[in-house]
C-alpha cells in the first residue's frame, strides 16, 4: 500500500522526548532479554560448572564464538544498521511501497546467502575450530568435541539474520518493542529445549547433555524470527521472494554494509581473539570466565548502548537525508551525553562488586564446588568494565557515521584497533604470560581507543557536536561516580563482610541495597551538580511509571 513519504522532523528537542520515550520502551523489552541471557548463563553454569563439568561448558561457548560473532557482526550488526539506514531514506524519499520492496529483496538475498554460508560453517567446522582453539590442540577429544557442537549450532546464523532484517523493518517504522523483545524468546526458546532435552536424554547433565543445549540455541533462534512476524504482517509487510538485487537500494545496502562489518567488528573480533588466547591459558576454565563477564556486561550495554542505538538510528538517517543539521548534531550529542550518565554507574558497580555479584550470580550449584570459579568470573568483569562507557559510546557513534554516509572512517579505525588489540592479546598472554583478565582489559583499551577517534572524526565533519558540553557533563558525574564508589566500598567492609555465611537470599537482599542506596547517592548527586540527562531520565521514568 503506497503513502506519502512523512515529513522529515526538524525539531530537535521533540525527537529527544521521542527518542527518550522510545528509550523506555526498548530498554524494557531488552531489560527482559538480558535478565533471561543471564539466566540462561546461570543455568549453564550451575549444571556444567564443576571442574569436570567445566570442560563441557568450555567446549559450547567455544563452539558458539564464530556463528555468535556473524550474528553479532552481521546479521545484528552490519546488516541490521546499512538496512535500517537506507530502509528509513527509502520510506522519506519514496515512500513506503518502495520501502516494502526493497525488504523483500533483502529477505530473499539474505535467506540464500546465509544458507551458503550456514552450509560452509558445517562443513568446515573442523578448520574453524582449529583455528579458534588453537591451543587445545594436544586435547583432540576437546577440539572433537567442539567440532561437533559448532556443526550443531551453525545454522543459527541463517535464523537470526532473517531475524535482523525483520527487526530493521520494524524499527523503521518506530515499532521498537517487540523487535526487542525478540531475543528474550531465544533465551528462553533456547534453555528450555536444552533443558528438557538435556534432562530426557541425560539426567545426570553430562556431555549428552551439552549437545541438547547446542540443539536449543537453534529451537530459539526460530523462535526469535517467529515471534516478530505477526508485527511486521500488521504494519503493511507481505514476504515474497524477489531475486531483483540489481536493485539501487539493495546495492547501496550492501555498499553500507562491508564497511560496517570492517567498523563494527572491533568488539566482536576482540571477543573473538579474547577467546583464542584464552585457549593458551593454562587450565580448563579461563574461555568460561571470560564469556560469564561479558554476558554479565552486556546486561547495562544492552540497556543503555544498544537501546539507544536503536532508538536513535532512524532518527539520525532521516536527519541527515538533506545533510548534516543543527538538529542532527543536537540528536547525536544528546543520545552521548544520555549513554555516558547510564553506563558510569553501570561500570562503576560492576568493577567494586564484582566478586559479590559473581558469587550470587554464577556460584551457585556445581560450580560452588570449584573454588577458581568466581574468583576468575570476578576478575574479568572488572577488567571489562573499564571499557563499557566507551562500548555504550561506540553504539551510538559508528551507526552515526552510515547516516552521514562516511562509512569508510569506522572502517578504518577499526582495522587500527584490531590490530592493537591482537598485539596487547600478544603481549599479555603468549609474551608475558598473563592471565586471562588481560585479555579483557585489551579489549577495553581498545574499545577507549576506537571510541576516542571516531568522536574526534565526527567532530572534523559535522562541527559542533557539544564536545564542551560532553566534557562537562562527564565531570558532573565524574564527582556523582565517586560517591558511589565510595558507598560500594562501604559496603563491602560492613554489610557484606558476611557473605560466605550467608543465605542466597540474604545475599541478594544485602548486594540489591547496597546497589539501592549506591545508584540513589550517584542519581542524587548528579540532580545536585545539575546534570540535565539525569533529570530527563528520571522524568521519562516516572511517566513511564505513572
Amino acid at each position: 500500500m503506497s503513502s506519502s513519504p512523512p515529513s522529515a522532523p526538524t525539531d530537535a528537542k521533540a525527537e529527544a522526548r521521542g527518542t527518550a520515550r522510545a528509550l523506555g520502551l526498548v530498554s524494557v523489552a531488552i531489560l527482559c532479554s538480558r535478565i533471561l541471557g543471564l539466566v540462561r548463563e546461570v543455568v549453564l553454569n550451575s549444571l556444567f560448572g564443576s571442574k569436570q563439568g567445566v570442560w563441557g561448558l568450555d567446549c559450547l561457548l567455544m563452539a558458539f564464538k564464530a556463528p555468535n560473532m556473524l550474528r553479532d557482526l552481521f546479521a545484528e550488526g552490519a546488516l541490521s544498521t546499512a538496512f535500517v539506514t537506507v530502509f528509513s531514506k527509502k520510506i522519506q524519499s519514496e515512500g513506503e511501497a518502495a520501502a516494502w520492496k526493497l525488504g523483500q529483496k533483502m529477505m530473499t538475498l539474505a535467506a540464500v546467502f546465509m544458507s551458503i554460508i550456514s552450509a560452509l560453517g558445517v562443513l568446515l567446522a573442523p578448520i574453524i575450530i582449529g583455528l579458534l582453539a588453537y591451543g587445545w590442540r594436544d586435547d583432540p577429544e576437546k577440539v572433537a568435541f567442539t567440532t561437533l557442537l559448532a556443526r550443531i549450532m551453525y545454522p543459527f546464523i541463517l535464523l537470526v539474520s532473517l531475524a535482523a532484517l525483520v527487526m530493521g523493518m520494524l524499527n523503521a517504522r518506530k515499532v521498537f518493542f517487540v523487535p526487542a523483545m525478540s531475543s528474550t524468546f531465544f533465551n528462553v526458546g533456547s534453555m528450555l529445549a536444552g533443558g528438557i532435552l538435556g534432562w530426557w536424554l541425560d539426567p545426570e547433565f553430562g556431555t549428552t547433555a551439552v549437545i541438547c543445549f547446542a540443539v536449543g540455541t537453534l529451537v530459539g533462534g526460530l523462535l526469535q524470527l517467529l515471534v516478530q512476524l505477526p508485527a511486521l504482517k500488521k504494519v503493511g509487510f507481505r514476504f515474497a521472494a524477489d531475486f531483483g538485487w540489481k536493485d539501487a537500494g539493495v546495492k547501496h545496502t550492501l555498499q553500507l554494509m562491508w564497511p560496517a562489518i570492517i567498523s563494527g567488528s572491533v568488539v566482536q573480533v576482540n571477543v573473538l581473539l579474547n577467546t583464542l588466547f584464552a585457549s593458551y591459558v593454562s587450565g580448563n576454565g579461563p574461555v568460561t570466565w571470560l564469556n560469564n563477564a561479558f554476558r554479565l556486561m552486556q546486561l547495562p550495554l544492552g540497556l543503555f548502548g544498544v537501546g539507544l542505538a536503536t532508538v536513535s538510528l532512524p532518527t539520525l538517517a532521516r536527519m541527515a537525508t538533506n545533510g548534516i543539521s543543527d538538529d542532527f548534531r543536537g540528536t547525536l550529542s544528546k543520545a552521548l551525553r544520555m549513554g555516558m550518565t547510564l553506563s558510569i554507574p553501570s561500570a562503576v558497580g560492576l568493577a567494586m562488586l564484582a566478586w559479590p555479584i559473581m558469587s550470587l550470580v554464577y556460584g551457585n550449584g556445581r560450580a560452588a564446588t570449584n573454588p577458581e570459579h568466581v574468583p576468575g568470573c570476578a576478575l574479568a568483569l572488572q577488567t571489562y568494565a573499564i571499557g563499557l562507557v566507551f562500548y555504550s559510546g561506540l553504539k551510538v557513534l559508528q551507526p552515526a557515521f552510515y547516516a552521514i554516509e562516511k562509512r569508510f572512517v569506522p572502517m578504518y579505525v577499526s582495522i587500527v584497533c584490531v590490530l592493537a588489540s591482537a598485539g596487547l592479546n600478544y603481549l599479555f598472554v603468549i609474551h608475558l604470560g598473563l592471565g586471562h583478565q588481560y585479555l579483557a582489559l585489551s579489549t577495553s583499551l581498545t574499545a577507549a581507543l576506537n571510541f576516542l577517534c571516531l568522536l574526534i572524526a565526527m567532530k572534523c565533519y559535522a562541527g559542533r557536536i557539544g564536545a564542551k558540553t560532553l566534557l562537562l557533563s562527564a565531570i558532573k558525574l565524574s564527582f556523582a561516580a565517586l560517591g558511589m564508589a565510595g558507598v560500594c566500598w562501604m559496603a563491602l567492609q560492613t554489610v557484606l563482610t558476611g557473605w560466605n555465611g550467608m543465605s542466597i537470599w540474604m545475599r541478594g537482599l544485602s548486594l540489591g541495597g547496597t546497589m539501592a542506596v549506591a545508584a540513589g547517592v550517584y542519581f542524587g548527586v548528579s540532580l545536585l551538580l545539575k546534570n540535565e540527562e539525569v533529570s530527563d531520565f528520571l522524568g521519562a521514568l516516572k511517566r513511564r511509571i505513572s
